[in-house]
């Protein structure tokens, strides 16, 4: 396993990095980054895609006043893919927003990461979100690589502390990220109305469409959905439930 790295952006804040090999060195990283469990640990997966102007404004303010400030209340982890896109990127400005503290980590393949002042290693690689504390590189130069890494994260973090994901539009990958989190069993809450494979799964869970894919995740028992139009404090409340609903 190699050491651990400092990785400097332009906007002047620093994150820990490693690369691993084999998940058989994923304690080992995660305590070499300094990342000691166990606590709470908020894993969110999906994307922003193909949202209006008012809902991709709705799932802004989902991560200022929600998901950031939960994971500050809990004093948990939060784990995502890491890069500067999507809910990544919102994730990340929303815990400089509200000025938290907690340990923002992102899981991404080595193959697609483009670190700070270096050039990206391939056409479809991506910038890593400037905000995040924390990165683990994983094998991999295909998106969706990192699906299980990121549920194995949680897992070790957590151990015997709560842990849900929160999944939000998406697209394909979003599917393997909600497969490989639930065979960890993990609860996943669906954000309903904000596209894609959220509506998707909230549509079949509700009774409203059919979809193997989405079947077969929702018969785990570990699927529920909650309405991107709730009011926020019933959000912040349902979604704090649902980390506790397993206890």
């Amino acid at each position: 396993m190699e050491q651990s790295f400092q990785l400097t952006f332009a906007n002047g804040r620093t994150a820990q990095a490693i690369h691993l090999q084999q998940d058989a060195d994923l304690p080992n990283a995660l305590s070499q980054l300094g990342l000691k469990g166990p606590s709470p640990v908020l894993v969110v997966v999906g994307g922003a895609s193909k949202l209006s102007d008012a809902d991709r404004r709705r799932v802004q303010d989902l991560f200022v006043k929600v998901l950031a400030p939960l994971a500050k209340d809990l004093k948990g982890f939060v784990v995502d893919g890491g890069t500067d896109a999507g809910i990544m990127r919102l994730m990340g400005e929303a815990r400089s927003e509200i000025n938290a503290a907690f340990p923002l980590i992102g899981v991404a393949p080595v193959g697609l990461a483009t670190l700070p002042n270096f050039p990206p290693t391939s056409d479809d690689a991506s910038l890593l979100e400037p905000n995040h504390t924390h990165f683990i590189l994983v094998p991999g130069s295909s998106w969706g690589d990192e699906s299980p890494w990121i549920a194995k994260v949680a897992s070790i973090l957590a151990d015997s502390h709560p842990s849900i994901v929160v999944l939000i539009n998406g697209g394909e990958v979003t599917w393997k990220d909600a497969s490989q989190n639930i065979q960890e069993g993990r609860p996943v809450v669906v954000i309903a109305g904000s596209g894609r494979t959220a509506d998707i799964l909230a549509s079949v869970l509700r009774g409203k469409a059919t979809d193997q894919r989405a079947e077969d995740l929702i018969s785990s028992g570990l699927v529920q959905a909650i309405d991107l139009t709730t009011d926020f404090k019933t959000l912040f409340r349902k979604i704090k439930q649902a980390f506790f609903a397993g206890e």
